[in-house]
Parts: C-alpha cells; structure tokens; sequence
C-alpha cells in the first residue's frame, strides 16, 4: 500500500523522483546503452580504460564500486570479444595490466560518438542560457555528492569560450616560472599560441578543452592542425591544485580521440626535458621522442623535445 512520505522524508522522495526522471532521459534503462551493443556497466568498463590507458582489475574494483566477482565476468567477457588485453604488471608479474585493444578502442569510439550525439540531443531544446544553468547544475551535483578528498573531487571538460584564453596565459606564466625557473619570454610565447588559436580557429579540425573542478579553471588542452594528416598538442597544463583527479590524462585522450575522430594519422608535441611529469604521460599513451635539441630559452639551459604518436 502507498504510504504518503512523512516530511522528513520529502527531500529522500525529491532525490528519488530526480533518479528516475534522469534516468529516464538518459537511457540507462535499456537493454543496450545509447541504443547500442553493451549494456552500462560494459560501457563504463570500456570508458575507464579509454580514460585510464592501463589499469588494474583492483583499481576499477575500487572506484566502479562493483563486486570483484561481477566485474571479473565483464572484464572476461569483453576479452573474449577481443576488446579488452591483458598483460603481466610490469613491477609485479602478479597483478595483470587491462588496457583497450585496437578493436576496443574502435568500439568505444563508436560509443564516444553515440553518447556526444544523444547528450547533445538533451541539450539542442533550451537556449544558450538555460544550457549553462543546466551544465551549473550538474557540476554543483557532482561536487556536492563526491566524498571531501581530492582523488574523488568532479571535474568538467568543455570547449573554450571568451576569456578562458586569458586563464590559460595567466596559468603558464605563473607554473612554469615557480617550478622550472623560466622568465616571462616563455607567457609571451604562450599568448602568441593562444591569439593564434584563436584567429585561425577551425572548429571542424581543431579542439580546445577547458578543465574546470567546483566551477573554476584548472588546466587547458588543444589540437591544433598542422596538415590535413598532422595535429599537434598545444598549450596542455594542470593547475597544481587539481593533482590527483586523472585531469592530465583525461585532457591528454581527449585531445588524442579529437584527433582520431577529425581524420588525422599523428599527433605531435613539443615539450622539454624538464617536464618530467608531462613526459611520462605522453610516453604513457604511446608518443616517443623523435628529435631533441639543446638550447637557452626562457632564460634557462633546456632541451626542446619532439614527440610524436602514430593514431
């Protein structure tokens, strides 16, 4: 029998009824996710490993919050699709590495592109400024339901929009000088990208993403064509504040599925042998070094490195 909900239990009933009308809009309830092949938690398993590159049976365990047991069954069900490889853990042969394979990685594209086009369905009905109260809302949902500590904090990836470039230029400049000593030639260098980008911009073959934790800017990321086979990243950066979420790889296979999607056949960057941090992501997703030169920039000794990454 019904039960009318005691006041107390109004916002309960208000957080039940939100669920259900969301999920609702959002498909979850179907037998395949976004009309497609694989059920939620396939998709989600698939979207980690996309996001991750390499991670453990244990560390999906743990943030997916699913039984060990059940989460052995998708991973043993997507490896026998081939979707998902399986490897000896570098440090300790014990603990095997997941990662996406080729085809899974072909998949997920697909499932990419089907989610970008039913989300932006939701969105198509409301005016500019209802958008944005809307994405407001769901950023202030997703900061106020995550636990206190910094691993578990939400961010935002959105395209860039007027006054965003002015963050990037302020971010580099103050980074780079406290941690590697460089002077103010290297802001300048970074403003001249930025005025580039945005006079050249082309939206149908370059990207920008704008990383924002609780509504504030925390780092940058674009792909910048070269030729009509060639993209470049440009102008990555996490604010020191934001370590620990995974931004820099998120921003990083953001920039790298862009590329993909837009038809490019490498990615290529420029960085500096003091960047130790950035260059262990890049030689994480694939890139290797193919050229280095000694110099004296930004008032410092460096070594310029390329690096480039077949897609």
């Amino acid at each position: 029998m019904y039960k009318k909900a005691k006041q107390g239990d109004d916002r309960v009933e208000t957080v039940r009824a939100f669920n259900r009308f969301y999920t609702e809009q959002i498909g979850v309830l179907h037998e395949g996710l976004l009309d497609s092949k694989f059920p939620l938690m396939e998709a989600r398993v698939l979207f980690e490993l996309d996001a991750r590159g390499t991670a453990t049976a244990r560390e999906l365990c743990r943030d997916l919050r699913v039984d060990p047991g059940y989460l052995s069954r998708i991973l043993r069900g997507l490896g026998a699709r081939g979707l998902v490889d399986k490897r000896p853990g570098d440090q300790d042969r014990r603990v095997s590495l997941l990662n996406l394979s080729a085809a899974g990685r072909a998949e997920f594209t697909i499932l990419e592109q089907l989610s970008r086009q039913e989300n932006g369905k939701l969105l198509a009905p409301l005016v500019e400024a209802d958008q944005e109260r809307l994405i407001a809302a769901m950023t202030r949902i997703q900061t106020l339901l995550s636990p206190p500590d910094n691993n578990a904090r939400a961010f935002v990836l959105r395209p860039h929009r007027p006054g965003d470039m002015g963050d990037v230029i302020a971010l580099h400049g103050r980074l780079y000088p406290a941690m590697f000593g460089w002077d103010e030639t290297f802001e300048a260098l970074v403003a001249r990208i930025a005025a580039d980008f945005i006079i050249d911009f082309d939206p149908a073959c370059e990207g920008s993403f704008i990383a924002e934790v609780d509504g504030e800017f925390r780092g940058s990321a674009f792909v910048v064509k070269v030729d009509g086979e060639v993209s470049k990243l440009r102008l990555m950066i996490v604010d020191e504040r934001a370590h620990g979420l995974g931004l820099g790889r998120a921003l990083l296979n953001e920039c790298l599925n862009f590329a993909r999607r837009a038809g490019y056949k490498k990615m290529t960057l420029w960085t500096n042998d003091v960047q130790i941090a950035a260059r262990g992501l890049y030689a994480s997703a694939g890139f290797e070094l193919v050229g280095a030169e000694t110099g004296h920039d930004f008032g410092v000794d460096l070594v310029a490195e390329t690096w480039d990454l077949t897609l």
